[in-house]
């Protein structure tokens, strides 16, 4: 299907510490989005890096342009929830693709996201690592066991109507995203899993590619133990409120 040319996809990617991964994770993009020629532009949210990303952003924005390569920097961590808030914010596309910025998301996939979403003019695409051809590449057993896990109990206790709810790599209508962003209260870990919930709870239309995930080549994860607690937590609300 060609693009349309009313149709501009805003990426947004939330960064902390990410000044090594950035500047490839913002070069695949430009590549993949110039080769299926839609029309983007690429969001950058830093949370006040201590490490440079933003001045890495910024001299990504002299490369690329400022039409392409759109700066949100915030002064602090303020939680996934808020950054794409004050992304939403920014972006003047109608479509939002959110995703991370550490390499574990390989923009080669956005041409397939956007082609399944134009099927049926889908809410929401998700990426999915657990049907199809998905998977994880990089993770020991105990990441794979917690993550297996962590996604069959949160199936079970909430039928959400999607296989991978903790996923971060998505496309979302504009419109979607905001009634979405608003109705959440969860934070962090949880935050991507409420998504989904609230979204078949509002009637979303819903459809999932597979996609690889890339453990992260450069920096530490985010995920310990505390995202764990949290996300026990947030199970249980959701379970309790939905």
């Amino acid at each position: 299907m060609a693009p349309s040319n009313r149709d501009k996809y805003s990426v947004l990617l939330p960064t902390y510490n990410e000044r090594e991964n950035l500047p490839i994770i913002v070069w695949l993009l430009v590549r993949s989005f110039t080769q299926s020629g839609y029309d983007y532009e690429v969001i950058i949210l830093d949370d006040g890096s201590p490490d440079g990303t933003l001045e890495v952003a910024q001299e990504l924005e002299r490369i690329y342009g400022s039409d392409k390569i759109v700066l949100g920097p915030r002064p602090r961590k303020q939680g996934l929830g808020t950054a794409y808030v004050h992304g939403i914010k920014h972006a003047t596309g109608n479509y939002i693709i959110i995703m991370d910025a550490d390499l574990s998301h390989h923009p080669k996939f956005i041409p397939e996201f956007i082609e399944k979403q134009k099927e049926k003019s889908y809410d929401i695409i998700s990426g999915t690592r657990y049907i199809g051809s998905g998977g994880v590449h990089g993770w020991d057993f105990r990441r794979k066991l917690i993550s297996r896990t962590a996604n069959f109990i949160a199936q079970f206790l909430l039928r959400p109507g999607a296989s991978d709810l903790t996923g971060s790599f998505r496309l979302y209508k504009k419109s979607v995203l905001q009634k979405l962003v608003d109705s959440c209260v969860s934070k962090g870990y949880v935050f991507q899993m409420e998504m989904l919930v609230r979204a078949n709870q509002f009637g979303f239309t819903l459809g999932e590619v597979p996609i690889t995930f890339v453990d992260r080549i450069y920096g530490e994860s985010k995920l310990g133990g505390s995202e764990i607690v949290q996300y026990v937590k947030g199970l249980l609300y959701l379970f309790a409120t939905t």
